[in-house]
């Protein structure tokens, strides 16, 4: 965990910021010598076949069968 004065964040804050998109490291802020405040990551960027990966485990087969078939017919 990455410990930042309030200063060093307000001169610093899109580096900053790209830090906490590429990385997964926690950032502490501190001011007065206490931690006021704390920045974590966000969830990172799935495509859609990643966040739909699980998928074919918790549907039956039939309704899988009849969800691909109608994802064909949308989307061509």
């Amino acid at each position: 965990m990455k410990k930042l004065t309030a200063t060093e964040l307000a001169r610093n804050l899109s580096r900053i910021l790209d830090s906490l998109e590429h990385g997964s490291e926690e950032v502490v802020i501190i001011r007065s010598k206490h931690a006021i405040a704390k920045l974590v990551p966000g969830a990172p960027m799935m495509t859609a076949l990643e966040a739909m990966s699980d998928l074919h485990r918790t549907l039956p087969y039939a309704e899988g069968e009849a969800w691909l078939k109608d994802s064909r017919r949308i989307c061509g």
